[in-house]
C-alpha cells in the first residue's frame, strides 16, 4: 500500500548571552503503512541557528524567535530530511513551505487555553 506520511514540527529558543539567542527547529517525519500500522521509516532532523538580536523591544522578541528564526532555518532542515530519505532508498519526501506565524499563533492559543483550564480547576 501507499505509506502515510506524518510530519511534526517543534521549535525551541533560549538565550545564550547578551543579545545572543539559539533557536532549534526539529522536524520529525514518520512513514507508516496503513495496514498494520507498520513504520516504514522515521527521520528526525534538528537545525539550530545562533542569532544576534539587538534593539528589539522585549514584547517582540518571543515572536521573532518563534517565527522569523524558524523561517531562516527551515530550508536547511527541509533539505536534510529530503537528502536522508533519498539516501536511504525511499521515494523523496519534499516538505511543503510552512507558515511559522500560524504555528506560533496556534501554540500561543493552546498555551492560553491550558492556562485558563488550570485556573478554573
Amino acid at each position: 500500500g501507499t505509506p502515510e506520511i506524518n510530519v511534526e514540527f517543534h521549535t525551541k529558543a533560549e538565550q545564550l548571552g547578551e543579545d545572543v539567542y539559539e533557536t532549534v527547529l526539529t522536524v520529525t517525519v514518520t512513514s507508516k503503512l496503513p495496514e498494520g500500522d507498520k513504520t516504514v521509516f522515521l527521520v528526525e532532523a534538528a537545525q539550530a541557528g545562533i542569532f544576534r538580536i539587538s534593539n528589539v523591544p522585549q514584547e517582540d522578541l518571543e515572536p521573532l524567535l518563534g517565527i522569523a528564526c524558524p523561517n531562516i532555518l527551515y530550508p536547511y532542515v527541509r533539505e536534510a530530511v529530503s537528502d536522508m530519505v533519498t539516501r536511504a532508498g525511499f521515494p523523496p519526501v519534499v516538505l511543503q513551505p510552512m507558515n511559522f506565524e500560524s504555528i506560533y499563533q496556534h501554540q500561543k492559543q493552546m498555551q492560553a487555553n491550558q492556562q485558563q483550564a488550570e485556573t478554573t480547576h
